[in-house]
């Protein structure tokens, strides 16, 4: 009961003080041939994962983290159950239909996504997915992903409050650097900066050095964004500082928060990135590790946040009526592993950030607000 406790200050979540359960929930068990047994107390809840495949072993920790959840907070008007997205996210769907699931949290991967909305809206199914491509939200599905724009959207207007205004993006070809180009550009603005800059590269050694020869140009930037994982940083920084401006701020996207050595490159000491806090998803890491024998992935948070956000509003949800999703505009919010967040009207979660330095040890020089303004 250790994070659900914790997480009870947490604004409307869970109560301060979890009611005992009225029967021992069943932990989310793998969907079987024979369906599911007839439950008159419990509303059913798929959980859609890969648990085959190549991204298998994040499709479980965010079911293991889901089950964990379950049992926190004793769940007992919640019947949680996986069904495997790996052959078929479409089938997976139809499955989880078909045994009477009346909410659907994942799947994890845009594409899956994409495959089981449109069923699941023509059953007045809502889907709670794991992803964080916006072209997928909205009517009836919902995102939980960590949106990169809202990342950088945090970063870019704390540096322009530290005085930075000329900006300059290193972005990856491809659908993550494009959304990335648009925020950073949008963000600027929005701040009151600008980009002056701009490169994209293929992600190869010698297509990343060229970008960011191009990137100074003749007036130079306050702050160089760098849209992509800790592993690129790592390679770029270093060129950055020599050939670039080397006195301009190093900034990063929500993908740096997987990375734990990033400190360990000299020229990225001092850049900032924006995420969700870690400080709960450390106590569920560490929870999990004694559990299951080995750390979770990152991405684990996001089934255990569901399920509290179900949990909630399954106590206002009789079973065998549809899910009350119109709970899920609640304006002030819900709260989790990683914070607080809220629905927009486009399906997003909007999250409340925090802004990272990185440094030996790492530090927060903006904390996340506790919940919204408005």
């Amino acid at each position: 009961m250790a994070i659900a406790l914790t997480l009870a200050g947490c604004q409307g979540m869970i109560p301060k003080k979890a009611p005992p359960p009225v029967a021992p929930p069943p932990p989310p068990t793998q969907a079987r041939p024979g369906g599911l047994p007839e439950d008159e107390m419990r509303n059913r809840v798929a959980l859609l994962a890969p648990l085959t495949g190549p991204n298998a072993a994040v499709g479980q920790s965010i079911a293991n983290a889901a089950n964990m959840a379950i049992l926190d907070t004793g769940g007992a008007r919640v019947r949680i159950t996986t069904y495997d997205t790996g052959p078929s996210a479409a089938a997976a769907a139809a499955r989880a239909l078909a045994d009477g699931n009346r909410l659907f949290l994942g799947p994890l991967l845009a594409e899956d996504v994409r495959a089981v909305s449109d069923t699941a809206r023509k059953a007045g199914v809502p889907v709670i997915a794991f992803s964080n491509d916006a072209s997928v939200a909205g009517d009836g599905t919902y995102l939980m992903g960590f949106a990169p724009a809202q990342s950088i959207e945090r970063v870019v207007k704390y540096a322009r409050s530290k005085g930075a205004t000329r900006f300059a993006g290193l972005m990856p070809t491809g659908l993550y650097g494009r959304n990335a180009s648009s925020a950073l550009i949008k963000s600027a603005e929005a701040a009151g900066g600008s980009v002056v800059s701009m490169e994209s590269y293929d992600r190869s050694p010698k297509a990343l050095a060229k970008a960011i020869s191009a990137l100074g140009g003749t007036q130079g930037y306050d702050a160089v964004l760098i849209a992509d994982s800790g592993r690129i940083a790592v390679q770029a920084a270093p060129l950055l500082k020599k050939n670039g401006w080397p006195n301009a701020r190093i900034l990063g996207t929500e993908l740096w928060n997987a990375e734990s050595s990033l400190a360990n490159t000299p020229a990225l000491r001092g850049a900032w990135y924006a995420s969700v806090s870690d400080g709960m998803y450390r106590q569920l890491a560490n929870k999990y590790r004694a559990r299951f024998g080995k750390g979770p992935y990152r991405l684990a948070s996001l089934g255990y946040d569901a399920v509290l956000l179900t949990v909630r509003i399954a106590k206002d949800w009789k079973p065998g009526d549809r899910f009350p999703v119109k709970k899920l505009s609640d304006p002030d919010g819900f709260a989790g592993v990683d914070g607080a967040f809220r629905f927009n009207d486009d399906g997003i979660a909007e999250r409340a950030l925090e802004v990272h330095q990185i440094e030996p040890g790492g530090s927060v020089v903006s904390p996340a607000p506790k919940g919204f303004a408005d």
